[in-house]
């Protein structure tokens, strides 16, 4: 029998070391992922103004995973069906896997901006927006997206100008009609202060229509200029599911063996609520998939027959969230929402006790060090 892990973000490695700990020896185990690291993609936009962050945030897979053979290979596609994926060198077949790729960018057919706009998924995203801004010595930059993703690279970028002593005009674009459009109205008001105190220009519920080379075209006849241009204005799915996020319920199953966590999913949970996507989203689920899968293994070697055993359903509860603005940070615990250090010291724990959980203290204390 064997079981594979597709993805190796936070839903992977978290799905992949609790089937190291849950799954007898005599079953195949198998992570495939397209890097040899998991990120810490909550810290990513950190990496922007500070490369040395990447040791921190970057673990290899071989010192974080157990008995989990490594494939570093890209899946081009998954049949679920048929339980079989094909890799960018041949294809893998499974009984039960967990499918957690992640999401990419959406960039909603929006004429040039896909063309022009640098993302921020990966480490080389930040590398590039981090070039862009120093060739152009700050300048015009344009972060289209007012979700948390925006809100941290806007909060960034107006640090490294200063930093660097940039003359800088940063523009933040949002659609909605606020920041942290799906967040309660007082957190939208913090962050929105944050934003400002930094002199990042905030527009808000207007929307971008198209990009050329040199300037970004809005819903309001309006065009700004930029030297640099941002996107991170919404996911879809990995292109693996052919761009598509797989709709499942609580149990996070799809497709007979075939298990869909974290960003990959749209899930509606127990309650029968649609799950945001997010980090902390996707390290629960993939402690709900995982059990399942042990318990559906452990079911088929068992030889018993009769029905499958009863699944654990996800069902979401959020402590509450937090968003880094520059130095700055903005958090919400239950109904209060929090500035300065206090802020700043929930992000940095929140970063810590993950990397902790995957058995990274060293980096896990260098993240605490250096966000505080």
């Amino acid at each position: 029998m064997h079981v594979a892990v597709f993805g190796a973000g936070y839903a992977g490695l978290t799905a992949v070391r609790r089937l190291e700990r849950t799954l007898p020896d005599s079953v195949g185990l198998t992570l495939v992922t397209d890097e040899p690291y998991h990120l810490v993609q909550h810290e990513l936009h950190r990496a922007i103004r500070r490369p040395d962050v990447t040791d921190t945030i970057c673990l290899p897979l071989e010192h974080v995973t157990g008995r989990a053979t490594l494939r570093i290979e890209r899946v081009e596609s998954i049949d679920p069906a048929a339980g079989t994926a094909t890799l960018a060198d041949g294809d893998i077949e499974y009984d039960y896997a967990a499918v957690c790729l992640g999401a990419e960018t959406a960039f909603h057919g929006l004429e040039g901006v896909e063309e022009h706009a640098l993302p921020l998924k990966r480490l080389e995203h930040a590398e590039r927006i981090r070039a862009a801004v120093h060739a152009a010595e700050g300048g015009d930059i344009v972060v289209g997206g007012g979700g948390l993703s925006g809100i941290q690279v806007a909060g960034e970028l107006a640090a490294l100008a200063e930093e660097e002593e940039y003359d800088a005009d940063i523009t933040l674009v949002e659609r909605n009609e606020s920041v942290a459009s799906g967040f309660e109205s007082a957190f939208q008001r913090a962050v929105l202060e944050e934003l400002t105190e930094r002199d990042v220009t905030v527009r808000t519920g207007v929307g971008v229509t198209g990009a050329d080379d040199d300037r970004v075209h809005l819903d309001t006849d309006e065009s700004l200029a930029y030297e640099t241009l941002v996107w991170t204005g919404g996911i879809r799915g990995p292109d693996a599911l052919a761009g598509d996020r797989a709709a499942t319920r609580e149990t996070l199953r799809g497709e007979n063996g075939t298990f869909y966590v974290g960003d990959s999913a749209r899930v509606t949970d127990a309650n029968g609520a649609a799950v945001p996507a997010s980090a902390q989203t996707a390290l629960r689920e993939a402690k709900v998939a995982a059990d399942n899968i042990a318990a559906l293994v452990d079911h088929d070697l068992s030889g018993s027959g009769g029905f499958a055993p009863s699944l654990d359903r996800y069902s979401f509860d959020s402590p509450g969230w937090v968003v880094t603005v520059g130095d700055g940070a903005v958090a919400q615990v239950g109904p209060t929402v929090l500035r300065g250090q206090a802020a700043r010291t929930a992000k940095a724990s929140i970063g810590a006790a993950h990397l902790s959980s995957v058995g990274a203290i060293t980096n896990a204390s260098t993240l605490v060090r250096d966000e505080l």
